[in-house]
């Protein structure tokens, strides 16, 4: 057994005797004492449990912003930990993240304030420009009941333009002694087992030693079952230190994504091959859960409103299964078998993901809609690829979530479509297409008419989006 050890706010700290699926918020609050960092809403939502976490990545410290209450222990090993009560300095002296709330009055009742800090912080570190579109995406992960925003946004534009304010937090000295930490592979505690292999053959070896232990990547959807249902779970697997899952590749034909990549890792990429992919991302969860989270976690989920499902069903992207008796390929429309079921037999892991590239000829878009823009489960989730010759239909993929038990193709409405002109006009019998694709159900995010409208309705963006002389985006008009 391995103790887990990390820098709590500067200080060598290590952990051989707690819960192996203690909540780095429980451990932060209860066993360390911080009481900073808050619980709200103990599922990612509300920020109010933000740390920023120092991580080595390709040999250069990297701070991020996280949710500490989805969050494992021993998740955090080998880590640099910033709570908002490291931030200020020895002598007391404000961080002028902290200074300028004060001076822009940013806070009220002050219970969310810690984690705006610790979200400010990470953007800051992150030199990113002050633009609002950026501050708003950097804030989108706290929510503040009592303030409005705008103060807490001036705030962050402060010290997003004035460079002098730009302590640095990331130093050599954080970077070598997180190097020279040892590794935590093994830790166990009251009969829990906490695995973290670096190989895939330890991992493999691992899945064959505890054939039912719960495989653990960013833990944001995993990480529900111990802040809220509370479980013990006896044995975890984490990927996430596997070298050769961490990979993003690309060629003339595809974007390769290996099993461990978060959703901010493939971001640059998106941006550069699928910017309608990147948008959509960018409103999966907050940076806090982006942070963490993957997107072979949101494929092996399965889940009937898995953002990044219909995006990858339309782009014919595929995954590669491993084992220890090897490897094999299938598309993602062929992984996802039913609600929350995959093709994933006992042992195998999603090694990587391949997505084709687009060609000029091809016309791609996205489309998520949900009662709240950001942070929000999606009511529903589509996606259309579009090929044509002239102004005829050579080739149109769509699929949806939210519609179905899980997502699927629309079959009947692809055939509908299949030879015909393509313009912006409203075409009934597409709608009576979908109707024979679909059958939605009703529950609290929306009733099945309203679905269905949806469906019709992102249907007719595509369209507009696509055949309007001038570039338009339907959100905007």
């Amino acid at each position: 057994m391995s103790a887990v050890r990390f820098l709590l706010n500067g200080e060598l700290r290590a952990e051989q005797s707690v819960s192996a699926t203690m909540t780095v918020l429980d451990w932060l609050r209860g066993i360390a004492g911080l009481t900073g960092t808050k619980e709200g809403c103990a599922e990612g939502d509300c920020g109010a449990c933000t740390v920023v976490l120092g991580r080595m990545r390709n040999r250069e410290l990297r701070y991020e912003a996280v949710n500490s209450c989805l969050m494992m222990l021993p998740q955090i090993d080998g880590c640099a930990v910033l709570t908002v009560e490291g931030v200020a300095t020895a002598d007391g002296t404000l961080h002028p993240v902290q200074q300028a709330l004060i001076d822009a009055d940013a806070t009220q009742c002050g219970f969310c304030t810690p984690g705006f800090v610790m979200a400010m912080l990470a953007y800051q570190q992150g030199a990113e420009p002050p633009s609002d579109a950026l501050i708003h995406e950097a804030l989108a992960g706290n929510l503040c009941r009592c303030t409005g925003y705008r103060s807490i946004v001036d705030a962050c534009r402060h010290v997003a333009v004035d460079p002098s304010d730009r302590r640095g937090v990331a130093t050599s000295q954080t970077a070598t002694a997180l190097s020279g930490l040892p590794a935590s592979k093994d830790y166990r505690s009251g009969g829990q087992v906490f695995l973290t292999p670096r190989t895939f053959a330890e991992l493999h070896q691992a899945l064959a030693q505890y054939p039912d232990a719960i495989l653990l990547a960013g833990g944001t959807d995993i990480g529900l079952r111990v802040s809220k249902n509370r479980e013990a779970i006896p044995v975890v697997i984490s990927t996430v230190a596997v070298t050769e899952l961490a990979a993003i590749t690309s060629d003339a034909q595809a974007l390769t994504l290996g099993g461990t990549v978060t959703y901010t890792q493939a971001l640059p990429a998106f941006d550069a091959h699928f910017p309608a992919l990147a948008a959509l991302v960018r409103r999966i969860g907050s940076r806090q859960i982006r942070n963490l989270g993957t997107i072979a976690g949101n494929l092996a989920t399965a889940s009937p409103i898995g953002d990044m499902l219909p995006s990858l069903f339309v782009l014919n992207a595929s995954v590669t299964l491993a084992s220890q008796s090897g490897q094999r390929t299938v598309s993602v429309a062929d992984f996802v078998t039913g609600y929350r079921k995959t093709v994933l037999a006992p042992g195998e892991i999603i090694a990587t993901i391949r997505i084709p590239l687009l060609t000029s000829k091809h016309c791609f878009a996205a489309y998520k809609v949900a009662k709240r823009f950001d942070q929000d489960i999606s009511t529903v989730v589509a996606a259309f690829l579009l090929a044509r010759s002239g102004t005829t239909v050579r080739e149109f993929r769509a699929a949806y979530g939210g519609m179905a038990a899980r997502v699927t193709r629309a079959s009947h409405l692809e055939a509908a479509l299949s030879g015909r002109a393509w313009n912006g006009d409203h075409s009934p019998d597409l709608a009576s297409a979908l109707a024979r694709d679909f059958t939605p159900m009703s529950d609290h995010r929306g009733s099945a008419h309203y679905r269905m409208q949806v469906a019709v309705g992102l249907l007719r963006r595509f369209q507009i989006e696509t055949t309007s002389v001038a570039p338009a985006r339907v959100e905007a008009l």
